[in-house]
Formats: structure tokens, sequence, C-alpha cells
């Protein structure tokens, strides 16, 4: 699904000097599986994660999804690919505050052709009933737990039915038993749609949840 080649990432630091954030890594992701990657804060995870989803560039090396080079496309193409087949979740919800949360779960049909053959509320209610939150619908993200807004952030990331989710610290914010509801809604959802979920975590504990684990630090995979 998605194949990372000896790929390499340094950010540049007006008067700092260069940070090489990862090393050389290559990396693949399966079909259907569901990785973990993990790492103390500062050991390159979310830059992998950033790599995987082409919202960096590599300094080199190679990214590939399904064998095509990422960095090869025009920035149209590498836009509708972001779009339509990949599904972000950030580690703090970011949903717009004026919006109900129907509203929020709906908004990327205003950018994404897989939301324009259907009504677009209609989805964003069948995610929300998926998740629990039906009851919910016109609520505004301040009304809501911080557990809820993540809920309902997964719920926004699945609507253009991609690929892959790819999620950074989803849980970091949260206490151990919203932890744990999080981590089992995307486990349920891997079980139920064999969706690929790449999830980027500090903390050890969540490895169960996943198909694989791999473990980061000063930028190169030392365990997988």
């Amino acid at each position: 699904m998605i194949a990372l080649e000896n790929v390499s990432k340094t950010y540049v630091l007006d008067g700092q000097g260069d940070v090489l954030a990862v090393q050389d890594v290559t990396l693949r992701v399966a079909h259907g599986e569901f990785l973990i990657l993990t790492g103390r804060s500062g050991s390159g995870k979310t830059t992998l994660l950033n790599l995987m989803g082409g919202l960096t560039p590599p300094s080199s090396g190679r990214v590939l999804w399904e064998g095509q080079d990422l960095w090869r496309m025009s920035d149209r193409q590498r836009s509708r690919l972001r779009n339509e087949k990949a599904g972000f979740v950030f580690q703090f919800p970011s949903l717009l505050p004026s919006l109900t949360v129907l509203d929020n779960v709906a908004l990327p049909s205003t950018f994404s052709r897989n939301g324009a053959g259907r009504d677009a509320h209609e989805r964003a209610k069948e995610l929300l009933d998926g998740i629990g939150l039906g009851h919910k619908l016109g609520a505004y993200p301040r009304q809501l737990s911080a557990g809820q807004q993540q809920r309902v952030v997964i719920a926004r990331a699945l609507f253009t039915q991609p690929q892959v989710l790819l999620a950074d610290e989803p849980t970091s914010d949260l206490d151990e038993e919203t932890e744990r509801e999080i981590m089992r809604l995307f486990a349920d959802l891997h079980a139920r749609t064999a969706i690929t979920i790449c999830l980027v975590t500090h903390t050890n504990q969540l490895v169960s949840y996943g198909t694989r684990a791999v473990h980061v630090a000063e930028g190169k995979v030392v365990a997988a």
C-alpha cells in the first residue's frame, strides 16, 4: 500500500543548524494492516507519518503509494490522492467551532468528488451513528467532551471512504478511560472495514490494538 525506500528527512532551521528527523528508513505498509508507530517525543515518528501521507517531501529516497512515487506527481495529483485516499486524524481535534457536529463531518464534501454522488449530510449522519454520536448532530464542538470531539474527527476523516487512515497521537490529550474508548473505536473500524491504519503513539501499552508495531528512535526504525 505505502512504501518508504531509503527515506531521509532534514529540516533546515534558520540560524540553528539542520535537524535530521528521519534517517534512511525503508518501511512497507500492507493493505489492511493496522500499524502502530511508537517512540519517544522527538524520535521522528510524526515526521514518518507526514512522509507517508505526502504532507512533507523527503530530502532523499522515495515514498510510494501503490507503486506510484508521490513526489513525481503534480501538486494537483498529490492533493487529490490525499483528499480521496487518505484520512487524517491529528493530535488535537481541529473542529470548526462555528459548525455543528453534522456540518463538521460533512465538510470534506466541499473538496472531494467522493462526497458529491450522494447527500453529504446523510453520509455524515451514518458515520456519526456508527461511532455512537447520532444524538449529537446539532451540537457544537464546545458542547462535546474531548473524547467525543476526537470521535467526530475520526468520522470526518472517514467521510471520503479513504483507503488509509493516518492518525498522529490521537489519544495523547485524553484520560486513560477515554484513550481506551478511542483505541477500541480504531480497532473496531479496522475489524469491520479492513481499512489500512497507521497510528503514531508514545504509549507502548497501545501496541496491542494493532496488527504490527514499529519502534522509532533517533529517526531510525529500530524494531519492527
